[in-house]
């Protein structure tokens, strides 16, 4: 295949505004949603949190099945985009809609069933739109390239949820100020769905190959997988760790730096960093290659995230600058491997003769989805270690030195640490793809 247009980069990496959204505005908001206007108690509220998620673990690998399908039959995964795009949408207005049954029992039941289904319907947009770079483009560094330009705009629309979000619901407050809020991100996820559909009419869809495995097959197929096992072990750690993180940046603006109103600054200050190093991390993966990116990346994420362990004493302006770059790290650990997976993906299709784009994107958006997951509800274990005070309405009460100790432990440390553990995988998963990549572009010569 030729190296992609312009229109095409363009047109794919519209679709994360529905992946940014969604990715984001929940672990940022959906805890202390749960906590300061339900009065659900952190740990019940940190279970509310996963549990809906975490059944797309099992459920991812079943939409990457019957997406496989879907494109054998009909040529394309553009219509699961539109279709899994409009819906998580508008789930995503009803779980903010907070019915008010009156009991906080209630409520809560309504928020774990509206967020099932709003995780359903994200599994039949994300899994579809991971798979695409291993089909519409077969250059090597082209995925590297097309891949900055979707963190790119993976940042833009991170910034733009992530800050807008919390300043909605400030400047609305209360309850109406997370309905509003809903509707305003589900309206920026529809206007991504609508981008990414039309955007990408016209593209390649590879070549079509056989039917997807039976789960006896496939469980065989991602046990031999080593390349792919180990990838996945890394993105899974340090999605653990992102989620953890993003679930604090509420409490810290509230409870460590004293401003509400700084949630939205700390958000902007994490992401805005990445839409101005994306092009040197593109630079650097295919100078250096995107192992040495991913080690750089890791390095300068897990550094950052120590410097704020000391978030109570140090200035402002110095928690802003390893917000900074802590947000230059994520970037980078956002482009490497996705750049990875679809090179992957292509030499396992070529050994088997099979299609794997969808079943590999589902395996890995289940383990993505896991990880962001299980960061709010750890977050929310810490939270009650620490004797964090649960509220109900927009009250905001003193807590205890503990509970802001934990709060610090929570977004700092305890991500770092993750971040941080999946370097010594990278030597492993990285090589050893690169190595089988390297044997599929000999073969073709």
């Amino acid at each position: 295949m030729a190296e992609l247009t312009t229109r095409t980069r363009l047109g794919y990496s519209f679709g994360s505004f529905v992946t940014g959204a969604f990715g984001t505005v929940p672990g940022l908001l959906l805890l202390p949603y749960l906590t300061d206007t339900m009065a659900v108690p952190a740990a019940l509220a940190g279970a509310i949190v996963l549990l809906p998620k975490a059944w797309d673990v099992l459920f991812n690998p079943v939409a990457g099945r019957i997406s496989d399908a879907a494109r054998l039959k009909h040529g394309s995964r553009r219509r699961f985009l539109l279709y899994g795009g409009i819906g998580v949408a508008l789930c995503f207005a009803a779980l903010f809609a907070h019915p008010g049954f009156g009991s906080v029992s209630a409520d809560a039941a309504y928020v774990v069933v509206v967020f099932f289904l709003c995780a359903t319907a994200f599994a039949f947009f994300q899994v579809p739109y991971n798979a695409l770079p291993a089909e519409i483009t077969d250059v090597y560094n082209e995925r590297t390239r097309l891949t900055s330009w979707r963190i790119a705009v993976l940042a833009l629309a991170i910034l733009v949820s992530g800050a807008g979000a919390p300043a909605i619901t400030d400047a609305v407050g209360g309850v109406p100020g997370y309905r509003v809020m809903g509707i305003a991100v589900a309206g920026l996820m529809v206007a991504g769905t609508i981008a990414v559909f039309f955007g990408l009419r016209g593209a390649s869809v590879g070549e079509l190959r056989g039917s997807t495995p039976r789960l006896r097959e496939l469980v065989a197929t991602m046990r031999a997988w080593k390349p792919f096992r180990w990838l996945l072990a890394v993105y899974f750690v340090q999605a653990l760790g992102v989620g953890t993180l993003l679930a604090g940046v509420v409490y810290v603006a509230r409870y460590v730096l004293d401003d509400s109103g700084m949630q939205s600054l700390l958000f902007a200050g994490f992401v805005g960093p990445a839409l101005l190093v994306m092009p040197l991390w593109n630079r650097l993966g295919q100078r250096g290659g995107k192992l040495l990116g991913f080690r750089v990346a890791s390095v300068a994420f897990g550094v950052a995230l120590l410097g704020l362990i000391g978030a109570r004493v140090l200035p402002v302006p110095v928690v802003f600058a390893f917000v900074a770059l802590a947000g230059v790290g994520y970037a980078g650990i956002q482009v490497f491997p996705l750049a990875i997976l679809p090179d992957l993906i292509s030499a396992e299709e070529e050994r088997t003769g099979e299609t794997r784009a969808g079943i590999a994107a589902g395996v890995w958006t289940a383990a993505e989805t896991l990880g962001l997951a299980l960061g709010p509800g750890l977050f929310g274990l810490v939270l009650t270690f620490g004797g964090y005070v649960s509220t109900e309405g927009s009250t905001t009460v003193a807590q205890p030195d503990s509970a802001v100790a934990a709060i610090v432990l929570g977004f700092s440390a305890i991500p770092a640490v993750l971040i941080l553990l999946g370097i010594p995988l990278l030597r492993r998963s990285v090589l050893d793809g690169s190595r089988q990549r390297s044997r599929v572009l000999e073969g073709r010569s």
